[in-house]
């Protein structure tokens, strides 16, 4: 079973988020904010679903911190303020998808068996 890390402050959209993907199949490892995304890391994940703003750490530099642990994890950011937070350069990890909210949860879901799909 692929292993999702999902890094959400807004406990609901982290509740919904987590059971959407669990029902697709997934397993879901959520954290509340980006250090205890960090702390769960080691544990080996296919996909790391982050927000970006998010107290402390944020869901940036949470993604180039999982990216150097583990150069093959693919990376999707939701967040509100896309444009602001990954305008400055080399910010996000090359190959980092960007939804924007408000997203509905199917678009979501959606995007992350995409990014999971083997290539072709």
């Amino acid at each position: 079973m692929q292993r999702i890390l999902l890094a959400e402050d807004d406990e609901s959209l982290r509740g919904f988020l987590s059971r959407a993907l669990e029902r697709a199949g997934y397993a879901v490892t959520a954290c509340a904010d980006g250090e205890e995304a960090v702390a769960a890391l080691d544990n080996g994940f296919d996909l790391l679903l982050t927000d970006i703003v998010m107290p402390g750490l944020d869901g940036i530099e949470v993604a180039r911190i999982a990216a150097q642990r583990q150069p093959k994890l693919r990376i999707i950011f939701i967040t509100g303020f896309a444009a602001v937070a990954l305008s400055a350069p080399g910010r996000a990890p090359p190959g980092a998808k960007v939804l924007s909210k408000p997203i509905h949860l199917r678009e979501i879901v959606t995007e992350v068996e995409r990014m999971m799909a083997p290539a072709a």
